[in-house]
């Protein structure tokens, strides 16, 4: 199992094994804060109660090592994990976890009180899938560890795969096979050893959509100048406290608002040129920005320009980095990228998490606020084709707009769609204005399973470890407690994000029009993926595979072809589950 993660750790392996209790830890390192053998995992604890394994980084861990050293705690080494421990041997599970600012994914088994907990970092940046093998409890940082163990014997999720037409992505706690979960972010999970098919007990250590409820029942009430101020500091305390490392560390700039704004101040608090990298396609000529932008900031900036005869080459790999099915097109290029960025430095800081914290996307533009009566005094108001009367209705609408198969439970056999925070209103913000409502479900289900999914598993394939300073929790409590206007001033999105950034980069460096990396998938489509894309739509294929109802992805793909309309995210998510398919047999003949 551990050998299926070897690019997730290239640096160094260890298995841990308790036979009495039937307890087996694999560790897969990726060398970042003391080299040595002191930093090896799986760790026990001074006090040998504890036994973890550990993926990712604890941030802070510095000011919780001089916590602990104050009373008397004495520490091998100069890890992050040790510090873990030793705050869980000090203050308990609890406390400690609520201490810990960080991304992270853990298995912590406890030898006292026999019982494994598995946890994951606030907002979803480390993933942790799990669930029973017959009688073994199984988990790991990607399916392909669990799917390699010999009792792992479990079919396709046809409900999870209608979720994955609809979104891109499937969202947590489900996966593409039955009886197997993703932990959700910031939550812990309990499993007691020696009781098989035990149900695990889940419990929210810290949640999302509280830390927005708080936000909003208490405003920030200053001026905007101290908003500024209050906002670049956390953001530089936020960048510096991820430039800990003993690998050399650079970062991704596109050239837009978030990732200019974390090189403008990773920079600042930089002794050396900070390394920054940019990918551009020919075809659309966007790392131009980013070359800008690094000249004004000084950075030592590398970019490169792909041919889509490049990125191509990128497409059979996908199914094994993702390990389900996954058809973000930008996969690509953040492939690309980190494999591009690997050469130089081990460790990277994005933007990511920008745009859901201060109203990035313009698709939250055409979200008004709902009518007074919507909180449900009986009256049914008067509202144009932009407005829903009732919570409800603009949320449904919301999802519409981001949906791929707007009914994918017509186009796959034998399935119903499952819920997700997009139709489970226990879920959603107690709020009238439809735009924090938007951006809170991006938050707690776009962003951990699609972006940060598309971020971990492209760099972690080459053993890069990325960081996101928007996602430090503090960061994102105080973007909670700010005024709309300060987001959304007058149209401009990112409003008090960018009075920060322009403190460090000139407005005209920035302004243009907001543009994501577009992959050109309809000209690949009907050109140069043509062939391949053709034997894998074949409908005499789907059918005898029996998943998909051939004819509505027949009818699409005539018409894309023919031009008529443009159906690429519609066929790219077949295409994926296609390709990701087909190493399946190919895996199940290889074993």
């Amino acid at each position: 199992m551990a050998g299926t993660l070897r690019h997730r750790g290239p640096d160094d392996q260890g298995v841990w094994i308790d036979c009495a209790s039937g307890v087996a830890l694999a560790h897969r390192r990726l060398s970042i804060l003391d080299l040595s053998a002191a930093g090896h995992q799986p760790m026990v604890s001074c006090c040998g109660r504890y036994v973890i394994v550990l993926n990712g980084e604890i941030y802070n861990f510095r000011a919780l090592r001089d916590e602990l050293s104050t009373s008397g705690h004495a520490f091998r080494g100069t890890s992050d994990t040790e510090v873990m421990l030793a705050a869980i041997t000090a203050w308990g599970f609890d406390e400690a976890l609520a201490k810990f600012n960080g991304m992270f994914a853990f298995a912590l088994w406890d030898r006292e009180e026999k019982v494994l907990r598995l946890g994951r970092d606030r907002l979803g940046e480390k993933p942790l899938h799990y669930g029973w093998a017959g009688n073994v409890f199984l988990f790991g940082s990607e399916l392909k560890a669990l799917r390699v163990h010999p009792n792992f014997h479990h079919p396709i999720n046809r409900d999870a795969l209608t979720l994955y037409l609809r979104y891109r992505y499937i969202p947590a706690p489900y996966s593409i096979y039955q009886g197997i979960s993703k932990l959700r972010a910031g939550t812990f999970l309990t499993v007691p050893a020696l009781q098989a098919q035990a149900t695990p007990r889940i419990k929210t250590y810290w949640s999302a959509k509280e830390a927005a409820q708080r936000g909003l029942a208490d405003p920030f009430a200053g001026s905007p100048e101290e908003a500024q101020e209050r906002l670049e500091d956390l953001l530089a305390d936020s960048v510096k406290i991820r430039l800990e490392s003993d690998v050399p560390v650079g970062a991704f700039l596109s050239g837009g608002v978030d990732s200019s704004t974390v090189v403008a101040l990773m920079q600042q608090e930089s002794h050396q040129r900070v390394k920054t990298f940019c990918l551009g396609f020919e075809e659309a000529d966007e790392a131009v920005y980013s070359a800008r932008v690094a000249q004004h900031l000084g950075t030592d900036h590398t970019d490169a320009y792909v041919t889509s005869k490049d990125a191509l080459a990128v497409i059979p790999n996908i199914p094994s980095l993702y390990d389900e099915p996954f058809s973000d097109s930008s996969q690509i290029p953040t492939t690309m990228i980190s494999a591009m960025a690997k050469r130089d430095v081990t460790v990277i800081l994005t933007g990511d998490g920008g745009d859901e914290l201060f109203c990035g996307y313009g698709r939250y533009e055409l979200q008004p606020e709902l009518p007074a009566s919507a909180n449900g005094n009986g009256t049914k108001p008067e509202y144009s084709g932009l407005e829903c009367p009732t919570l409800e209705c603009s949320i449904e609408r919301y999802r519409e707009r981001i949906s791929q198969w707007p009914e994918p439970a017509a186009v796959v056999l034998g399935a119903s769609e499952p819920p997700t925070a997009f139709t489970e209103p226990c879920r959603w913000l107690q709020t009238d204005d439809v735009r924090n409502q938007m951006m809170h479900l991006d938050t707690i289900q776009y962003l951990p399973d699609d972006l940060l999914v598309k971020l971990d598993r492209a760099a972690m394939s080459v053993g890069l470890e990325t960081r996101t300073p928007f996602l430090d929790h503090r960061l994102v409590e105080y973007a909670w407690r700010l005024p709309f206007h300060m987001k959304m001033n007058f149209g401009i999105r990112k409003w008090l994000l960018r009075q920060v950034l322009y403190r460090h980069v000139p407005a005209t460096l920035i302004e243009r029009p907001k543009q994501g990396f577009e992959v050109p998938l309809d000209t690949w489509l009907r050109n140069g993926l043509r062939d391949w894309a053709e034997s894998l739509l074949d409908a005499s294929r789907l059918q005898r595979e029996g998943f998909f109802d051939p004819r509505p992805i027949k009818e699409k793909w005539d018409q894309h072809l023919a031009g008529h309309r443009r159906w690429r995210h519609y066929l790219w998510s077949i295409l994926m589950f296609e390709t990701w398919l087909e190493q399946q047999r190919d895996l199940a003949f290889a074993n």
